[in-house]
């Protein structure tokens, strides 16, 4: 049996409809539950729920053989012994730098950066202070504690709403299809079909 980590929220709600296409959707009373591992309608592929920055560990501990998780977690932190095999086009969004509506046109860099993915912020502003906060990152600016933000960015509402602007796009992001580098090997044939359908069900673009 295969064993799929996924978290709940964004990524499993668009994910979710895909598996759905290819025969593995998971079992309804279940899901709504809060159990942690949850079967499919595939008797060969279960569930389990993580969180989102945990998924890649299970993975690469072979805890799970696959998993579904945001293409910001990993460019944060990639364990090895992951392959990143399919973008399944879902749960799409940007990491975006924000900034002040006042400081919008200064062509400085930030001297210190408010964000949750510190690895990728270091990689972009290598010598500004890096700060890492756990939500509301909105606030840093606009109280001082930092000059910009690095952070998710769908619809840039919040951005707008708290005065600030996007200064810069780093990376788009959507959902990734992950495999265990063993599992692919040893279950080779179920994880390569299972691939293949999902990227006939994704969005074609």
């Amino acid at each position: 049996m295969l064993t799929l980590a996924i978290s709940k929220g964004r990524v499993w709600s668009e994910a979710v409809p895909l598996l759905a296409a290819v025969g593995c959707a998971p079992e309804a009373e279940a899901a709504k539950s809060r159990r942690l591992i949850i079967p499919t309608e595939n008797p060969e592929l279960r569930i389990v729920v993580a969180r989102s920055r945990d998924t890649p560990t299970f993975v690469a501990s072979g805890a799970a053989q696959i998993g579904i998780v945001g293409r910001d977690i990993l460019a944060e932190s990639v364990p090895e012994n992951i392959c990143l095999p399919l973008d399944l086009r879902v749960a799409r969004c940007k990491m975006a730098v924000a900034v002040p509506e006042a400081s919008a046109d200064s062509n400085l860099p930030p001297q210190t950066v408010a964000t949750k993915y510190p690895n990728i912020a270091r990689r972009h502003f290598p010598g500004a202070n890096i700060i890492k906060l756990n939500g509301s990152l909105e606030l840093a600016p606009l109280v001082g504690l930092a000059d910009a933000i690095v952070d998710l960015v769908d619809t840039g509402n919040t951005l707008r709403e708290n005065g600030l602007v996007l200064r810069s796009v780093l990376m788009a992001c959507a959902a990734q299809f992950i495999v265990n580098r063993v599992a692919a090997r040893r279950f080779r044939p179920q994880i390569a079909d299972l691939q293949k359908r999902l990227a006939e069900a994704r969005p074609s673009s």
